[in-house]
């Protein structure tokens, strides 16, 4: 299979080809063509599949043709839980757009408002937005849907998890009732299923894989610690590996992550923190520096666990195991993703016994345990059950149980380019708070 036989319009091919893209991933060999057919979709795939662009590129061949509606609105909107996948969308559409004609922006929680009102009071082509913000601008009477053609609903399960539901309903109940709807979420079962059901005309239904399936290309890693003391030295060790390029270390919480973060640059570990008390500029720039290679490590909260894309994250590290399973799925996609190899790592306190069980559970997998000499526990950990029997990784004692942006694009001929310095931009960023 090939781009071009999925009949996308010239200018978006030229921006894939460009791009180095040479074929679609499963995800989108499947999507792109029921979206461009316009039927509604509701859509599961593993992170690092792809399944950006199985949105993108049909919402920007829409714009390939002119709106019979005139009006300022936007003809799609994108909302996404966070502010780092609003980035990422935005981005994507930027990549495969760049050679077509259209307006971009973003509308997002932790971010000032007088440049969301400028942009919304001016024509758009594409919003990217956060449920809360969303709502709070159109409660105000400055979103105008009568073009919207297209609806998506990007990391739906996200969203639910956050206690967006309502604002997401309240907003597709504001929409025109001829949108195309497509939706995107790690599982379509349960609460997503009851949305689907609620906001969605007769969809086309795409499993890729569910979130218990094997990351075939992650090896997964448990190391049994006794305290935090335990825990950072079992850290510092795995941190001399020469393999270890990029890691995504995981904290519980905030405070938790600027203390580790300190405390391994002060080691002589080049470390940022990521946070949902960080503002979206710092954000920005710890995500950046990673990519760079100016910072190795990024000490983060589940903020990062979904949304951010960095190419050649080939460790994770779960510091703190997660409070959910789903969480832990998430983490660990952050390696091992568009076919390259990762490997993921799991620090187990005797009082994670409930939560390690619950990722084991989930996944129906063991996770194996590893035991470097002279960094061994004092408790004695429990022996894995076979797989397909009743498991649980645990110790022998008794368990305790618990920006907006705005750009411009311009064909050739003299009109703006992206990068020309003709566009503008105006912040971007993600529901602030949550992680």
């Amino acid at each position: 299979m090939t781009f071009e036989k999925l009949a996308l319009h010239p200018s978006i091919l030229k921006a894939i080809t460009e791009s180095g893209y040479t074929a679609p991933t499963p995800i989108q060999t499947q999507a792109i063509p029921q979206a461009l057919a316009g039927h509604d979709l509701m859509a599961s795939a593993q992170t690092g599949t792809g399944k950006t662009a199985a949105f993108v590129m049909p919402a920007l061949q829409r714009l390939s043709t002119a709106s019979t509606v005139n009006s300022r609105g936007p003809r799609v909107l994108v909302l996404t839980p966070t502010r780092e996948l609003a980035n990422q969308v935005t981005a994507a559409a930027i990549k495969y757009g760049k050679h077509m004609r259209f307006r971009i922006g973003s509308v997002v929680g932790g971010m000032p408002y007088p440049p969301q009102m400028r942009l919304l009071s001016q024509p758009l082509d594409i919003l990217v937005a956060t449920p809360g913000r969303l709502l709070d601008h159109m409660e105000r009477g400055r979103i105008d849907y009568s073009r919207l053609e297209v609806l998506v609903l990007d990391e739906a399960d996200r969203m639910l998890d956050m206690g967006f539901i309502h604002a997401v309903e309240k907003i597709a109940a504001a929409t025109p009732a001829t949108r195309q709807t497509l939706l995107f979420s790690a599982t379509l079962d349960g609460n997503i299923a009851k949305l689907a059901s609620r906001l969605l005309k007769n969809p086309k239904r795409i499993q890729m894989a569910t979130q218990q399936e094997r990351h075939e290309n992650i090896e997964q890693r448990l190391h049994h610690v006794d305290d935090g003391a335990h825990k950072q030295r079992l850290l510092t060790h795995l941190l001399e590996d020469i393999n270890l390029d990029k890691a995504i270390v995981f904290t519980a919480t905030k405070r938790g992550a600027d203390r580790l973060a300190k405390t391994l640059y002060a080691k002589g570990h080049p470390a940022a923190a990521l946070h949902g008390d960080m503002n979206q500029n710092q954000r920005n720039r710890a995500i950046t520096n990673l990519r760079s290679g100016t910072v190795r490590l990024l000490v983060a909260t589940d903020v990062a666990a979904r949304g951010i894309d960095v190419s050649g994250i080939t460790h994770v590290i779960n510091f703190d195991l997660p409070k959910s399973a789903e969480d832990y799925v998430h983490r660990i996609g952050r390696t091992g993703r568009a076919g390259a190899k990762g490997i993921a790592i799991s620090f187990a306190a005797p009082d994670n016994f409930q939560q390690l069980r619950d990722i084991e559970r989930f996944t129906q997998q063991t996770i194996p345990s590893h035991v470097i000499p002279g960094l061994e526990p004092t408790s004695k950990p429990r022996q894995h059950a076979p797989s397909g029997q009743r498991r649980g990784s645990s110790f022998s004692q008794k368990p305790r149980h618990p920006g907006n942006s705005q750009r411009y694009f311009k064909g050739k001929g003299g009109q703006n380019q992206p990068g020309s310095g003709q566009g503008r931009r105006q912040g971007s960023g993600d529901a602030g708070g949550h992680g």
